[in-house]
């Protein structure tokens, strides 16, 4: 039998259970209590509880009944107006079953056609007294103003360290696993607040084992680790070209990090270096000019080798 996807085996069924957005469960707390919802917005990076929360409310509200009222749409798959005509209406224009409403749930609705979210507002009139619509998304103003003044407005901020902690911990438990003090900071270095993320990266590493460290979790994500970015950085200032250039493609060979994935990490890494100010400013432009260049389909060793050298001179001119 296929094991399930951790991320749906330990989604929370209740919304008092979601990790984190204290202020969001406390208002859908309050939509539960009154059995009544207005249509709403869920705006928010990836992996953040959007999907969970809506699922959640579904599950509270219609009990048994939650998958027989409840639709749930991709916009970046479905993202036509002929799905508002067809699907949606459809859907939307019939009783709930063991409920005063049904819910329709669009996920990624930033990626609709302008069009497709005009027919969406006229939808959303139309059907009032049968159904509401949850809209998830990354960016509400890329949502049209008609949607977004007929909606609540619920933000989802990344979730804090201690947050993710605890439940990958929970989950390790749960699956036997013993996961390392350095192997729980990889975690965190990797999903940058995105649950989904972690709890994904987790069962991926599982696969080579009970115990879990860092440099399984650097393996799996092909990532290296920030104490190795560190040092190309480090050696590069310093003025040592052909050194870092050198440990640049170990890395790359070891880990099949990609050019822009270098550069992210690089970003990351360099306000972290004990060096002035000033020369951060300098080396994070230098940083969003290669970063440009790679996305524009540049040679990536060449650009990244480039990118060093212009550290190299950053570094001397520091002395």
């Amino acid at each position: 039998m296929i094991e399930a996807m951790w991320v749906e085996k330990y989604r929370p069924d209740k919304i008092n259970e979601i990790s984190g957005q204290k202020e969001v469960v406390e208002r859908l707390a309050g939509y539960l209590k009154s059995r009544n919802l207005p249509n709403m917005l869920f705006a928010g990076p990836p992996g953040t509880g959007k999907t969970t929360a809506a699922i959640a409310l579904a599950k509270e509200l219609f009990g048994k009944n939650w998958k027989a009222n409840f639709l749930e749409l991709n916009a970046s798959d479905e993202r036509g107006i002929d799905v508002v005509r067809g699907k949606i209406k459809s859907f939307a224009r019939t009783q709930a079953i063991g409920g005063d409403f049904k819910i329709i749930f669009l996920d990624e609705a930033d990626a609709l056609t302008k069009d497709a979210q005009h027919a969406m507002r006229r939808t959303m009139e139309m059907f009032t007294n049968t159904c509401r619509f949850i809209l998830s998304c990354n960016y509400s103003g890329k949502i049209i103003e008609p949607i977004q003044s007929r909606c609540a407005l619920f933000r989802f901020r990344p979730l804090e360290k201690e947050e993710i902690e605890s439940k990958i911990r929970q989950i390790a438990k749960g699956e036997k696993l013993d996961i390392t003090s350095d192997g729980m900071e990889a975690v965190l270095y990797v999903c940058e607040g995105d649950l989904r993320k972690a709890i994904n990266l987790l069962q991926s590493a599982s696969a080579f084992g009970e115990k879990i460290d860092e440099k399984l979790i650097y393996k799996v994500v092909a990532k290296a680790g920030p104490e190795d970015i560190r040092e190309i950085l480090e050696t590069a200032l310093g003025g040592d070209f052909m050194k870092a250039r050198e440990r640049l493609r170990e890395l790359i060979i070891t880990y099949g990090m990609s050019g822009e994935d270098v550069v992210e990490q690089f970003h990351k890494e360099v306000f972290k270096l004990k060096i002035p100010e000033d020369a951060k400013v300098k080396l994070a432009d230098i940083i969003g000019e290669y970063d440009f260049r790679l996305v524009e389909g540049s040679n990536e060793l060449i650009q990244l080798e480039a990118l060093l050298a212009q550290f190299v001179s950053i570094g001397r001119g520091a002395k």
